[in-house]
């Protein structure tokens, strides 16, 4: 049996040409998609700290670390597939072995980086919702760069672990990407190479398990501040003090609902994008695929979370909310279009609360004021 055989029907482990018509279409999609965001999220964030002059919080800093990393994990990864692709090559025809290691250890790098960035924030924002105290004492900017250096340094050295022959990387179909060897076919070494794998499943299951409970402590922290919002303007006996003590919690309250759909949206398509190749890295480990279509599939969901993430954050900032709001709510009249305009500029809390009575008071909660507007 050929290598390219051996490709289309079982894996392509071996294979020198790139398997089926050649066509990059897929991957200069996610390419210029993931480029493009992870810049823009970037510039959006540099405005921001120019704008408000000052510096940047922890929320920032891990916001930074986490769009600088998909980007330059983004232009590392793709240009190898763009030539396999443009030569009709795979990595092992490229650049034997050695390619195909290196392919295989960035990827796990850049997956296992960006993941360990997602679940610290979560943990920051549970922190600062939930012990809003503690979090002020002891969480600081410097904290926030020694997390950055930590999570680089240990995906660094997990990573690197199957050159010392606690695991292997594998090419895998179509030819143009290598990661970590989840089945160990008639390999000598099987026992020490499904168990980095299962190792490397199981971090990143658990890091899925962190950030879904993180986030769904502060998403249900959120809907608490809310619902007492919501029962605070009804124990306001007068019109007068109720208008007025609404008007303060407006920015508030419409603030703590815009990071409610954040987290919603960052929790679900992280789990949704990391879960198939966790999946697969179990599944491949008691009972191999022996067929790469399914590995392909959950690759593909795995680099789209890089890729979703930063325009996530573009699309959710409250900037854009409050105009999506408006245009949803508002008629497209004459009256409208100059009630759109006013709409959709966020009023300052500040000044909700300065037309306050000194005894309306409105509690102060910690929320994402440290996100881009």
């Amino acid at each position: 049996m050929t290598s390219n055989e051996l490709c289309n029907n079982v894996t392509c482990n071996d294979t020198l040409t790139v398997k089926g018509d050649g066509k990059p279409a897929t991957s200069i999609i996610m390419f210029l998609a993931g480029v493009v965001g992870n810049l823009l999220a970037l510039f959006i964030l540099g405005v921001h700290q120019k704008e408000h002059r000052s510096r940047s919080s922890v929320f920032c800093i891990l916001v930074t670390g986490l769009a600088l990393t998909d980007l330059l994990g983004t232009c590392l990864l793709s240009p190898p597939v763009f030539i396999c692709y443009a030569r009709n090559m795979s990595l092992i025809g490229l650049g034997e072995a050695r390619l195909c290691n290196l392919f295989g250890f960035a990827m796990s790098f850049f997956g296992l980086a960006p993941t360990l960035i997602l679940c610290a924030m979560a943990v920051e924002r549970c922190l600062a919702i939930s012990h809003p105290y503690f979090y002020s004492v002891h969480i600081r900017r410097s904290f926030a760069k020694f997390t950055l250096f930590f999570i680089y340094l240990f995906s660094l050295a997990f990573c690197l672990l199957p050159y010392s022959g606690y695991g292997k990387f594998r090419q895998y179909s179509p030819g143009t990407w290598c990661f970590i060897d989840m089945d160990a076919i008639e390999d000598e070494n099987a026992n020490l190479v499904l168990a980095f794998s299962l190792s490397y499943s199981s971090l990143t299951a658990l890091l899925i398990l962190a950030v879904f409970v993180c986030n769904g402590s502060v998403i249900v922290s959120l809907c608490q501040m809310h619902q007492s919002q919501k029962m605070r303007r009804g124990s306001v006996g007068s019109g007068g003090r109720k208008r007025r003590l609404s008007l303060a919690w407006f920015g508030q309250g419409e603030e703590e609902m815009d990071h409610l759909v954040l987290l919603a949206l960052i929790t679900v398509i992280f789990v949704v994008c990391s879960l198939p190749l966790t999946i697969a890295g179990f599944i491949n480990a008691i009972q191999p695929f022996r067929d790469d279509n399914e590995n392909l599939t959950a690759f593909r969901f795995y680099a789209l979370n890089p890729i979703v993430d930063p325009w996530v954050f573009i699309i959710c900032r409250k900037s854009v909310l409050h105009h999506l709001r408006s245009l949803l709510s508002c008629r497209f009249s004459k009256g409208a279009v100059k009630t759109t305009a006013q709409c959709s500029l966020s009023l300052p809390l500040d000044n909700h609360i300065q037309n306050n009575p000194p005894d309306v008071i409105v509690p102060q909660t910690t929320t994402y004021s440290s996100l881009p507007q």
